[in-house]
């Protein structure tokens, strides 16, 4: 049995959130009380900051991870690009779903300090937005949004960061990830592999024996990011 902060740490709980209708989302009640902040502060340099994805529980990630193991939905290498994972072997597969996607129990969207964000003052309501590092970088239609944000980032009140900034060699960057650091840090450091281990031995996970053989690189290189 896992205890309550266990429970919210693997998305299996979220009577600890809040739903913030301006933003569609759900999150921490800390961590939406800055995010307002943030998107005040955004508005100042007529930035329109939306969320794209903030709290997804554990039922989501499984569907998530079960569809791209299953080819029903798409796997990208590390430049976007669709893969054709009939040609990969399990532990390939496996991998190559966690450059883009966390395994379910362990996306750090299951604790409402993280959310997807993006600038939307410069596109039309037809826009297909995709979450891309081109639409972030010049001549992307959110560069300029992320050139504020990058400076934002850097002022001693602001309490987020991006934990994909960098690409480690596991999760490949993703400059539209913000975490709320006062919780999240700490939520980090209480996520265990033996918590997630548990939760992942009873759950229908496809390649599930892989993903358990290689758990302990696993950790290491896609969770064990602060």
């Amino acid at each position: 049995m896992f205890d309550q902060i266990q429970r919210q740490l693997l998305g299996l709980d979220e009577s600890f959130l809040v739903h913030a209708p301006e933003l569609k989302s759900q999150l921490h009640p800390e961590t939406l009380a800055a995010v307002l902040d943030l998107r005040a502060r955004a508005a100042k340099f007529d930035f329109d900051l939306r969320i794209a994805s903030s709290f997804r529980n554990f039922e989501r990630q499984l569907l998530i991870w079960n569809n791209k193991a299953l080819g029903l939905r798409p796997v990208l290498d590390s430049n976007g690009e669709p893969l054709d994972i009939q040609r990969l072997d399990n532990r390939e597969k496996v991998f190559a779903i966690l450059r883009w996607s966390a395994l379910p129990g362990a996306s750090r969207h299951h604790w409402g300090t993280d959310f997807d964000v993006y600038g939307a003052s410069y596109i039309d309501a037809n826009y297909q937005l995709q979450l891309t590092v081109a639409e972030t970088e010049s001549g992307g239609p959110f560069a300029e949004f992320h050139r504020w944000l990058d400076a934002e980032l850097q002022q001693v009140n602001c309490h987020f960061y991006r934990p994909y900034a960098v690409d480690r060699g596991g999760i490949a960057p993703e400059p539209w990830h913000l975490s709320y650091a006062p919780l999240a840090k700490s939520y980090a450091q209480l996520f265990t592999l033996d918590v997630l281990r548990e939760q992942l031995e009873q759950t229908s996970l496809e390649l599930k024996d892989t993903v358990l053989e290689s758990l302990d690189e696993i950790f290491q290189r896609y969770i064990r990011v602060d």
